[in-house]
């Protein structure tokens, strides 16, 4: 018999997928490992992850050339203790119980890396006391 995964698990929303919630789920990852469950999804999500978001993510060490961008689901939500919406507004689903957070950050669509780097250090930010505030001390 297997049990539920026991880590708190965090989805990250935003509109396209592309930007936002790509740096914000992997700054979680990079900075939590094993210790949280990541999920990133949009609600209308774009083809491809901007460009610029990739390049200013690389220049701290982490690199998601490989992501795509994802489809918010309804299961998604559900699996997920704490939702962080960056911009979603209403298209987000809302379920009882869980802990809804919203971020309001600018839109990195259409900007280059110069305009993405203050985003990118103002998510890594909210991203260390998150991971502060949900894992356990080691």
């Amino acid at each position: 018999m297997t049990t539920p995964d026991a880590r708190p698990s965090v989805l990250f929303v935003c509109v396209h997928n592309a930007g936002r919630s790509q740096m914000a789920a992997a700054f979680l990852t990079h900075l939590a490992g094993d210790r949280v469950q990541v999920r990133s999804a949009g609600s209308a999500p774009a083809d491809t992850v901007n460009t610029a978001v990739v390049e200013a993510l690389a220049e701290v060490g982490i690199d998601i050339s490989a992501e795509v961008p994802k489809v918010l689901t309804v299961e998604a939500v559900q699996a997920s203790d704490v939702v962080i919406t960056m911009g979603c507004g209403d298209t987000c689903p809302v379920f009882p119980g869980k802990r809804y957070l919203d971020w309001e950050l600018p839109d990195p669509a259409g900007q280059g890396v110069e305009a993405v780097r203050p985003i990118r250090d103002e998510i890594e930010k909210r991203i260390r006391g998150l991971v502060y505030e949900i894992t356990p001390a080691s």
